[in-house]
């Protein structure tokens, strides 16, 4: 997507991205949302990008498996077993 294209999207000048493409400007977190909607992407993402989110733990695959009330006990379980299997077959490969 062109920077043009993306102002445009986002409902921002193209000047302004411009700007903060170049890091002239730091954009508000208003700003970054629109671009997030615009480009179909978590507007965290370009938090954690921009350098807004660090020190923030996140918690790991497990830990929001585990806390996910949707998911029943056996689900959980499976989840979790597969995501370690994955875990386990990726360190084993390097």
């Amino acid at each position: 997507m062109s920077l043009r294209k993306l102002a445009e999207a986002a409902g921002i000048s193209n000047p302004y991205l411009s700007q903060i493409e170049r890091g002239l400007r730091k954009p508000s977190a208003e700003i970054l949302k629109s671009i997030a909607r615009a480009l179909s992407i978590r507007a965290e993402a370009l938090f954690e990008h921009a350098g807004l989110l660090e020190g923030i733990e996140r918690p790991g695959v497990i830990e929001s498996i585990e806390a996910d009330d949707m998911l029943q006990q056996s689900q959980k379980q499976a989840l979790m077993q597969i995501y370690t299997s994955f875990i386990n077959d990726n360190t084993t490969e390097e």
